[in-house]
């Protein structure tokens, strides 16, 4: 009998065939014979999985977010011996921006899904779910910025998450269309994260505790 971890494998293995075909082509007019024939598998392989075109669709957006989260955090914690806040905060919204091949393919996937969300409900769903847990993550930074004497006492984290969410995907956007390189990306973050976190060790503009301005740390 298979073990749980073939069949894991087997539909990540699927996954990553949606996304391929997202970033080069878009997912309008992607089917279950093409997807197949990308992850060199049956139909019927595909069918077993995922079941229909829009199961298939759902789920490799699922597993797709839950890798970014993984990644978000991994990056995060390989940053720095001893976690700070705005470290931490800084490994989450790099890994949003496409400054690798890895999170640009992952940006263009998402940019292939943008059409589907505004006209399927299953996938919108999981769209509007993403930025609220974000949102969230990033206020619980930024509170343990606060307790941590990083950050001002008097500001309210959940704007503030907000806005440097807003901003971070409006660079993903600017990056992708070559309108910025990823280090002037970075570098915009940096500065955003300067003003806000003004506490010990974080009081020189543009010189970010343990690194340059613009350098991009977070792989």
């Amino acid at each position: 009998m298979p073990r749980q971890a073939d069949h894991d494998q087997r539909r990540r293995q699927i996954a990553e065939a949606v996304w391929r075909l997202a970033s080069r082509s878009g997912l309008e007019d992607v089917t279950l014979r093409q997807v197949a024939a990308e992850a060199g598998v049956s139909v019927r392989l595909v069918q077993y999985y995922f079941g229909n075109r829009d199961g298939l669709l759902l789920t490799s957006l699922e597993i797709l977010n839950a890798d970014a989260e993984r990644r978000a955090k991994e990056r995060a914690e390989a940053a720095e011996e001893a976690p700070t806040s705005r470290g931490t905060v800084r490994g989450v919204l790099l890994e949003l921006l496409p400054l690798d091949e890895e999170r640009r393919t992952r940006q263009l996937v998402y940019v292939a899904y943008f059409v589907r969300f505004l006209n399927d409900e299953n996938l919108g769903a999981v769209a509007r779910d993403a930025p609220p847990e974000l949102e969230r993550l990033i206020a619980g930074l930024i509170a343990w910025g606060q307790e941590r004497g990083e950050v001002p006492a008097d500001l309210d984290p959940r704007p503030e998450a907000e806005l440097l969410l807003a901003a971070t995907d409006g660079l993903q956007t600017s990056v992708l269309l070559g309108q910025r390189t990823p280090e002037e990306a970075v570098a915009l973050v940096d500065h955003q994260l300067n003003r806000l976190f003004v506490g010990v060790g974080y009081d020189r503009p543009g010189h970010p505790p343990g690194g340059r301005a613009g350098d991009v740390t977070a792989r």
